[in-house]
């Protein structure tokens, strides 16, 4: 459990550094960016976040992502586990357009072409004024309501633009069989406690995909909570 508190310290302290970083994770000023023919932070973050998934998965999701800090806070105040399915689908759809919008903004940029990593920040600082923090507060509510509303993860699962990223980066990595972090289970191991279903954060069915010995899921953020958790220590970690 050392590791998942510690997992935990990570996230909430990536929350707490959300006012510097927020303009790196910014979808609306890689457009806005865009528009003015500027590579930004946050479009070379999301290409690294694209390329490091084929190796490491969503383990950003589970580690490092400050959303995720604000939605392991509302776990406290609502712990119940979402509804999925399609709904799954829904940030792809936001994604696409979103990228659609992004191409378009490049393609009738009004300057050439230029790489700015600190493009709109205060000396790589992102919330620097008053002002800003309009922006950062609604962006912390737009995170944390929908998960104390409707459960925990629900922004992950719904509405991140920076999970289709990692899907696609994973995905590839499997297609491609390159080795990378991968979860691996021996269901000869399992007894079937779900003690991995109630711990793992993004609410899956993990018991079903160790009885199919594929722990593969595009919802799975590589927390390891399922790993720690598991009392035969069915599940593990693995590079393969």
């Amino acid at each position: 459990m050392k590791r998942q508190n510690a997992r935990k310290l990570v996230l909430i302290s990536s929350m707490l550094l959300f006012p510097i970083s927020i303009y790196y994770l910014s979808p609306y000023l890689i457009i806005q960016g865009a528009m003015e023919g500027i590579v930004n932070g946050s479009f070379i973050i999301f290409i690294t976040m694209l390329l490091g998934s084929i190796f490491l998965g969503r383990l950003f999701c589970g580690y490092l992502c400050p959303a995720g800090g604000i939605q392991e806070c509302a776990v406290l105040i609502n712990d119940k586990r979402p509804k999925q399915g399609w709904r799954n689908n829904i940030k792809y759809v936001i994604w696409v357009i979103w990228i659609i919008a992004i191409i378009i903004c490049f393609i009738f940029r009004k300057k050439e072409l230029a790489v700015d990593f600190f493009y709109q920040t205060d000396h790589g600082i992102s919330i620097a004024n008053i002002y800003g923090y309009i922006i950062y507060y609604g962006v912390v509510c737009l995170i944390f309501i929908p998960s104390v509303v409707f459960g925990k993860r629900i922004f992950c699962h719904y509405f991140c633009w920076m999970a289709p990223f990692m899907v696609i980066g994973s995905k590839l990595g499997n297609m491609l069989h390159i080795k990378g972090l991968r979860l691996s289970a021996d269901k000869n191991t399992c007894v079937s406690c779900h003690m991995c279903d109630r711990s793992c954060p993004m609410s899956l069915n993990v018991t079903e995909k160790v009885q199919r010995e594929n722990m593969y899921d595009s919802e799975c953020i590589l927390c390891g909570a399922c790993v720690d958790n598991c009392p035969k220590k069915a599940i593990t970690y693995k590079v393969k």
